[in-house]
């Protein structure tokens, strides 16, 4: 008997081997963004010491939430903290740790992002974890963003512990990051199709700097999705505000994590920020009434000099900022789509959501002529 359980088991995890081997992110099947090209991972931890953590929680048929940790380096962060800024498109969330992030332009924790009732659960594991590494510590600002996965899970069983949050943190790793219904993205649902965690990055040609820009999205927002200007979400028949349309989730969050290794202050990078909203626009969304859409910018480039009293720091020029602004915009953008691109269907007693249907967008993007721009237009950089 355990024999049989044991290649039943066997069998299983060559199964989903196979499918993972088998996945193909989207610009592997020519949906191209933009004009720079990815990082070797084309994620967020390709800018370097950037690692990503999820942990994924499904639990009969009610629980489909989870934890996602944005960890800036591998370091103390509390000792060795990162400038940093936010930005708000529109306010409606219950993220934490932004206000003092504004104020003096650092994060001193890893970014956690979640459900919205269980932000504070998670604050609470942050603040245990940065105290069992800092004993002297007597103020520490967590930084928590979430969306409302209300819609898949049981949302008020607040589900999302500090085990799970400390599994996370531990899992972190800067090599892919997976993307779709995990950690937390596991419950959100984007654009009439499911949601979910997304990541993209850009690296900056030589005479721009060499600069890496990396995004991960948790895209739980409502929409009429676009790609490379193919009204996808039209021609699905999954828009908003029309009463033959089945798909009224207009109200959502977004939480934008962007990081860049080159050398800015807070004030840059919250111009950066404000770039991602760019790319909201570009996929459909319209940030709603009821949608928390933030974005939470870093930088990891290192100090050149400190002493008691002051650093000195290297910083670009506003007038070389535009690169960055574009670089932030495509990887925004192809972040968001490939959350949905990755994101499997799922179902609970509350609902379900289904994937976004590939072999429907495939033929609709080759009718706007908007797969493989790069192969068609005259090359940007050779």
């Amino acid at each position: 008997m355990n024999k049989v359980l044991f290649y039943i088991l066997l069998l299983a995890l060559l199964n989903i081997e196979i499918a993972l081997s088998q996945y193909k992110r989207p610009r592997e099947m020519g949906i191209e963004i933009g004009i720079f090209k990815p990082g070797k991972w084309n994620a967020i931890t390709d800018v370097y010491g950037v690692e990503v953590g999820h942990e994924t929680i499904i639990q009969g048929n009610n629980v489909r939430t989870g934890v996602t940790i944005i960890k800036p380096h591998d370091g103390n962060i509390f000792d060795d903290k990162v400038m940093a800024a936010v930005h708000v498109t529109n306010g409606f969330g219950k993220a934490l740790g932004f206000t003092q992030i504004n104020e003096l332009g650092t994060i001193e924790t890893p970014i956690a992002l979640t459900n919205t009732l269980n932000v504070f659960l998670v604050a609470n594991a942050i603040v245990d974890y940065m105290i069992s590494n800092n004993k002297n510590i007597r103020s520490v600002n967590p930084v928590v963003g979430e969306t409302n996965d209300g819609g898949l899970n049981d949302i008020q069983g607040r589900h999302v512990k500090k085990k799970h949050v400390l599994s996370a943190l531990k899992k972190a790793n800067n090599g892919p990051v997976k993307e779709g219904s995990v950690g937390a993205g596991t419950g959100t649902r984007a654009l009439g199709f499911k949601g979910g965690i997304g990541t993209s990055s850009r690296v900056l040609p030589q005479e721009n700097g060499s600069y890496t820009v990396g995004v991960l999205v948790q895209t739980n927002f409502g929409g009429s999705l676009i790609i490379n200007g193919a009204p996808i979400g039209r021609e699905l028949k999954k828009s908003p505000f029309s009463s033959s349309i089945p798909y009224d989730h207009e109200e959502g969050s977004c939480m934008i994590v962007i990081a860049t290794d080159a050398p800015l202050s807070n004030r840059n990078l919250r111009r950066m920020g404000k770039r991602a909203e760019l790319a909201f626009g570009k996929v459909g969304a319209f940030s709603s009434n009821g949608s928390g859409d933030y974005v939470i910018i870093f930088s990891t480039h290192k100090t050149i000099t400190e002493d008691k009293l002051s650093f000195t720091r290297k910083e670009l020029k506003n007038s070389n900022m535009n690169a960055l602004f574009l670089a932030t915009v495509e990887a925004t953008e192809e972040a968001i789509i490939n959350s949905l691109f990755a994101a499997e269907s799922i179902s609970s007693k509350y609902g379900s959501m289904e994937s976004i249907p590939k072999d429907q967008v495939i033929p609709i993007l080759n009718k706007y002529k908007s797969l493989n721009w790069n192969k068609e237009l005259y090359p940007w950089k050779k």
